[in-house]
């Protein structure tokens, strides 16, 4: 199981138009791969890429269920109700269905983020109905008993201690996203907060299942080495029995505007200070594929940090050695409000002041002085190289379609998306730049390193 909450650092869309009339998509002879849409009559939506380079499939389910439809008092239910999917069904027993997948020669997890959770296989195309059987299975049939709960509420504590409370990084990020947001649900993590873990039911999960485990909440996403028509019918016959439920009404929690500098600062053991600078920034919505600022903020992530001789890096780290890392994140679309985040871990005898000021530097230079067309070009070429790279992922493409799908948009919008972006100037990549990376929408998150006990010490004092 998986937890998707940090934001992507690269474009995750491709500037196909760099090479040909053709998207990246292209398969070998210059084809484009047949892309099929079917909606089912429970309101199951199915979406089928043929790729026949090699005889292997990927078959996904995504739920538009994550962490941000929770309420207070119960975060972490979605991420749980993950872990719970495994626990069995009326026939399939617990721990069986990795086991089944396993025995077909497939591959299997699943994923929770803020907007959505994830199941996958990944099987050689002539066992695709093995585990859509297995999975339609479980989402109308989970039955897991109280006991199984207990033990897995055990697990997933323990992965909060681990990856969390246990890691400075992720605590600092997790007090920028509570701080940086006022009612967006984006201000829970994903895990969910240990006091409602330590509290949660097992109720609170089979609550969690009723409500947005149905077909018409639903997209299942299937590439590779298919017949559309033949993955229809297998559909139809194990996704289409399943009944539809009315959902929960979803409140906007629209995110007020801030209006100043927050500040949060966060002790833990660690080896070395660390610093977060997030700004509120817009995203790309549905409707408004013409947006202009979304792509040039993501454009501006690489610049800033989008290879090796970016600027930050090539600055804070190279030049100055204000810090030993640096990374930039920014994702145009989501369900949620966005983030334009900078965050660094310092370098030995530097303090926090030191790399804000570095920082601040580097991006008030971009805004003054933009960016040269070259510099922009050089970007996108290496940014296209890492795309087709994972084009080449049956796997790669199912989670495109997907996230796509999953933040409202359509997987029609890609090719839109591509194009507006070769449209962007380093002019408009200057401009968000000056607009948006100012003091009114800055969160600062400032990890405070601890000395570390040793076990000795820690057994000592107990």
């Amino acid at each position: 199981m998986v937890i998707l909450q940090m934001r992507s650092t690269l474009l995750r869309i491709s500037f196909c138009w760099l090479i040909s009339s053709q998207c990246a998509w292209a398969a070998p002879g210059g084809t484009l791969p047949d892309t099929h849409e079917y909606q089912l009559s429970n309101g199951l939506k199915l979406i089928v890429r043929e790729d026949h380079r090699a005889p292997t499939v990927a078959h996904m389910v995504w739920y538009r269920a994550g962490s941000m439809d929770e309420i207070n008092g119960r975060t972490g239910v979605a991420h749980v109700l993950e872990h719970m999917m495994f626990k069995g069904t009326d026939k399939v027993k617990s721990g069986e269905f990795s086991r089944l997948v396993a025995a077909v020669g497939g591959r299997e997890n699943a994923f929770t983020s803020r907007d959505y959770t994830a199941y996958f296989q990944q099987v050689e195309k002539s066992k695709l109905d093995d585990v859509m059987k297995l999975e339609a299975d479980r989402m109308s049939h989970l039955n897991f008993d109280d006991a199984e709960f207990l033990k897995e509420i055990q697990v997933v504590m323990e992965e909060r201690r681990l990856r969390t409370e246990d890691n400075p990084s992720s605590l600092l990020y997790e007090s920028l996203m509570a701080t940086a947001y006022m009612s967006s649900p984006y201000r829970h993590p994903v895990i969910g907060w240990m006091n409602d873990l330590e509290n949660m039911k097992a109720a609170d999960a089979r609550d969690w299942y009723r409500s947005w485990y149905t077909p018409n909440n639903a997209t299942v996403v299937i590439t590779g080495d298919v017949d559309p028509l033949a993955v229809l019918k297998s559909v139809e016959k194990f996704y289409g029995v399943a009944t539809p439920k009315e959902l929960p009404v979803r409140k906007p929690q629209v995110e007020p505007i801030q209006k100043g500098v927050k500040q949060v600062q966060v002790k833990a053991p660690a080896d070395s200070a660390q610093l977060a600078m997030a700004w509120k920034v817009p995203k790309l919505h549905p409707g408004t594929l013409d947006d202009v600022e979304p792509y040039a903020l993501e454009l501006l992530t690489a610049v800033l940090d989008g290879y090796d001789n970016a600027r930050l890096n090539r600055t804070l780290v190279k030049q100055e050695r204000v810090v030993d890392n640096i990374g930039v994140g920014y994702d145009m679309i989501s369900r949620g409000p966005e983030l334009f985040l900078i965050q660094a871990s310092l370098a030995k005898g530097k303090t926090v002041s030191q790399a804000e000021m570095s920082i601040r530097k580097a991006l008030r230079e971009l805004a003054d002085k933009g960016i040269l067309d070259s510099e922009l070009q050089r970007i996108k070429v290496r940014i296209l190289s890492e795309q087709i790279y994972k084009r080449d992922s049956i796997f790669g493409q199912a989670m495109e379609i997907g996230t796509t799908e999953i933040a409202g948009f359509s997987w029609r919008d890609i090719d839109r998306m591509l194009d507006k972006m070769q449209t962007i100037t380093p002019a408009q990549v200057q401009a968000v730049a000056k607009k948006y990376l100012v003091d009114e929408g800055l969160t600062i998150a400032v990890l405070d390193p601890q000395v570390r006990q040793s076990v000795q010490t820690k057994q000592g004092a107990q």
